[in-house]
């Protein structure tokens, strides 16, 4: 008795033709590709569309001015403090970083979930950032404030990146009723916030340099040891300048990176088409809006919170060495 055993044939096989594979059909398309390729049919129909409605001719505008979002409108006063979006993005950045590290701390657990674990994380990047500059009992003394620089710097530049219906300047018109329009804005844009958290850093670590040295031992340590003479006479005033520059250049980094990021995300969003009084470049250069947006938010918020604690950090450690 004999096995028959049975091969696969090729297609053809025993009919003449000859013997080929099967054809491999075109594999399916996956989603994330046909979200992009629905994407780009929808840009490619809206440049079409907006060219159609409002053509290619130059609307005249006379009103408009990119920066009138950014101005400070007081709403109200109450005694000396007036009240404005600037304001009101303090106070909810306010609120919203005691409110993050305190329900974060009342409820820390052995599997932390995502909030707990971004919070720890920026925990442990603070701790490093003052040990690595200051020695321990130094660290211990001013950990709680590096770590609260660096919460309120980013939670005040993520905050600067969610719309909100906040410029009175700019209305909109809604059956008869003028309203606050939406837009992006970051108290930082204001160069006022900032310069005030330099201010008091450059106190800070002054203070803390004057108690360690002394006011004689402090002021001389701010030249390198060994200089004299007419190079002391040099050097001395340049270090005392440099230690204002600090604070210029702590607050107009934080100030002018998010004030330029802003202005250039409205600009590329809409302001751009406005001013040329061409709506379909508004179409046109979102992406490149969208983009920007999607950068600022996602790397340039963090860098310049980082940047900040850092530089804390460094001046605070520096104030208290030697050269």
């Amino acid at each position: 008795m004999s096995l028959q055993t049975t091969e696969p044939r090729l297609i053809g096989e025993g009919t003449g033709e000859p013997g080929r594979p099967p054809k491999p059909g075109r594999p399916p398309m996956s989603r994330r590709r046909k979200i992009g390729w629905s994407i780009v049919a929808v840009y490619v129909v809206g440049l079409v569309v907006f060219g159609l409605v409002f053509g290619i001719h130059e609307h005249q505008n006379n009103s408009f001015n990119i920066v009138s979002s950014f101005h400070l409108v007081t709403w109200f006063q109450v005694g000396p403090i007036a009240f404005n979006k600037g304001v009101l993005y303090l106070l909810i950045t306010t609120v919203l970083t005691i409110g993050v590290l305190l329900w974060v701390a009342k409820r820390m657990v052995m599997r932390p979930n995502r909030v707990q674990t971004a919070v720890e994380w920026l925990y442990d990047v603070s701790a490093r950032l003052t040990h690595d500059n200051m020695d321990e009992q130094m660290s211990r003394k001013w950990f709680p404030l590096v770590f609260t620089v660096f919460i309120f710097v980013l939670i005040t530049n993520l905050l600067g990146y969610i719309p909100l219906p906040v410029n009175t300047v700019d209305k909109i018109n809604i059956a008869g009723t003028h309203l606050p329009s939406f837009q992006i804005y970051a108290a930082d844009t204001n160069v006022a916030l900032p310069l005030v958290l330099a201010l008091g850093v450059f106190i800070a670590y002054n203070v803390e340099g004057i108690r360690h040295h002394g006011f004689r031992g402090y002021l001389k340590s701010l030249v390198p040891s060994g200089v004299a003479g007419g190079m002391l006479l040099f050097l001395f005033p340049l270090e005392i300048l440099s230690h204002f520059l600090r604070l210029l250049s702590l607050a107009i980094r934080l100030w002018a990176n998010l004030l330029a990021g802003h202005l250039l995300i409205d600009f590329m969003a809409g302001d751009m088409a406005v001013l040329l009084g061409l709506p379909a470049v508004a179409w046109f250069t979102m992406p490149i809006g969208v983009a920007i947006f999607l950068f600022e938010c996602v790397l340039i918020a963090g860098l310049q919170a980082f940047i900040f604690a850092i530089l804390t950090a460094i001046y605070l450690g520096g104030a208290v060495s030697s050269h």
